[in-house]
């Protein structure tokens, strides 16, 4: 069995986006959501800041191997990898980012739907992991 450098690199991105994901689902977001109302602002802001390059690495590595391999694969596992990287991407743009945006103070519900939207790009993750594998070793 051989695997591509685009399959390897499509792999790879997912693998890492998955890690990112699962990371920021079990440990990130349930710590951010246990912050005292009094420290949010300050935490949050912290937050933000660390982890928005992280997010921008993470998401321009898994956009360029979906695309690379877009270009060298038509396969039905890539066109439902893709079709999964777009799904994540239209999430957390449509979804998360807003919800970051309007927590200038600490909201419980506003929270509570961040926490729903998370765990969604967690499954989209492990979903488009399991594509990629397909991808990649298929």
């Amino acid at each position: 069995m051989t695997v591509t450098a685009p399959g390897a690199a499509f792999l790879a991105a997912t693998a890492l986006h998955a890690g990112f994901q699962a990371t920021v689902t079990v440990l990130v977001y349930p710590a951010l959501a246990r912050i005292p109302a009094d420290r949010w602002a300050v935490e949050h802001d912290r937050h933000s800041r660390r982890i928005t390059p992280l997010v921008g690495v993470v998401y321009l590595a898994l956009a360029g191997a979906t695309v690379w391999m877009l270009v060298a694969d038509r396969g039905p596992w890539t066109y439902a990898g893709a079709l999964l990287a777009l799904a994540v991407a239209v999430v957390t743009g449509v979804g998360a980012a807003p919800v970051h945006g309007r927590l200038s103070r600490a909201d419980p519900v506003l929270l509570a739907r961040l926490l729903v939207i998370d765990r969604v790009r967690a499954v989209l993750a492990v979903l488009l992991l399991a594509c990629a594998c397909g991808a990649a070793f298929g």
